[in-house]
């Protein structure tokens, strides 16, 4: 008997309630493979598309573009076309019987964020998952956690992942007690035994990506692989005026300017994203926390420490994925002996975000 599959609205990090239905990526009538992108979809952060979970045809668009509805909301329905019209319509007529807006299942209402002290200092963190091989996902300079939001529950469905908020971000304590890579690296391993995890891979976007190669290199029985994502401590260039612009401004105008360098379409930069950037730096010792990172990180106009040529000797698995229109690290600091590397064409810095389907595809462990 042919099946038929939903497409529903996702639940992309824990604030997301609702989406907009921005645009749709295929026709009704449309041959549908697994893993094609059928809709993009915004959230209160930014734009992000669904893919199909299963192949078949595109029999109908229940939602309509511009459409504003809850998670878990009914988008469309794929089927062979020998499913008849009559099953279709039964099939939608019962989901929107039996869906309850804002419904939550009693796993996704216990697992908000949770904090542990490492050396003195509270660590906000997410797990997500129970299984499968230990993640941990380190953001970068400026960023918090949910710079993962469309990562978790992809990884989550076969591994055990836990995202932090590194000192100085996010929920996190905002003393930085030393901001030297290896003083992060201290703060990961000493969050990895409070926690009491094993064995872990690492993956680390932009300074989180030099956190983590030193994290490595620290510790290195403790890391089954490593993923470098536009990371930072692979070459020399980088963009200054955006650091120090980052770290210096609480102007709405500015901050917007600075994301937007973070993309290669400025257009997913919403106007949620940079409050909530906003709001960050304008806690009490964020500037500072921030102006410290870039004293130990930055000489002069450039990176201060570069491990690319370390990575040979780590005796571990090293993936690196770079977007090709990155403006704040050039995508050439991607080419590394031995690793693993992908360049995504259409992405910029923010690669994790803007090519969010193609990041989780290359995440196996």
């Amino acid at each position: 008997m042919s099946q038929i599959y939903p497409v529903t609205m996702p639940k992309w990090g824990l604030s997301m309630q609702e989406g907009k239905v921005n645009r749709w990526l295929a026709n009704i009538g449309d041959s549908i493979r697994a893993g094609a992108e059928v809709v993009e979809v915004e959230s209160d952060k930014i734009a992000g598309v669904i893919e199909a979970s299963s192949g078949g045809v595109l029999r109908r668009q229940v939602a309509k573009e511009d459409d504003v509805l809850p998670v878990g909301a009914l988008l469309a329905l794929i089927a062979e076309n020998e499913v008849a019209d009559s099953d279709l319509d039964a099939f939608v007529t019962e989901f929107q019987s039996r869906f309850v807006p804002g419904e939550t299942s009693e796993a996704e209402s216990t697992a908000g964020p949770e904090t542990v002290t490492v050396k003195g200092r509270n660590i906000s963190y997410l797990r997500r998952g129970d299984g499968g091989e230990v993640v941990l996902l380190i953001h970068g300079f400026g960023g918090e956690k949910n710079s993962w939001l469309f990562s978790h529950e992809a990884l989550a469905a076969t591994n055990t992942v836990y995202a932090l908020d590194l000192p100085g971000h996010g929920n996190s304590d905002k003393a930085i007690d030393d901001p030297s890579l290896d003083g992060f690296a201290k703060v990961i391993l000493g969050f990895v035994d409070a926690l009491k995890i094993g064995q872990l891979h690492l993956v680390g976007h932009s300074f989180g990506g030099a956190i983590t190669l030193a994290t490595a290199l620290l510790g290195t029985d403790r890391i089954k692989s490593v993923t470098l994502i536009s990371s930072m401590a692979l070459g020399k260039e980088i963009d200054v005026e955006y650091l120090r612009g980052l770290a210096k401004t609480n102007s709405r105008k500015e901050l917007k300017a600075l994301a937007g360098r973070l993309f290669a379409n400025e257009g997913l930069v919403t106007r949620q994203l940079v409050e909530d950037l906003l709001r960050f730096k304008r806690l009490d010792g964020v500037q500072a926390a921030l102006e410290s990172i870039l004293s130990a990180i930055l000489d002069g106009d450039q990176q201060r420490v570069v491990l690319s040529e370390k990575i040979a000797h780590l005796g571990k698995p090293v993936r690196v994925i770079w977007g090709e229109q990155d403006r704040i690290i050039p995508a050439s600091h991607a080419a590394l002996a031995g690793a693993d590397v992908h360049i995504l064409p259409d992405a910029g810095h923010m690669v994790q975000m803007e090519a969010a389907n193609e990041i989780n595809k290359l995440l196996h462990f």
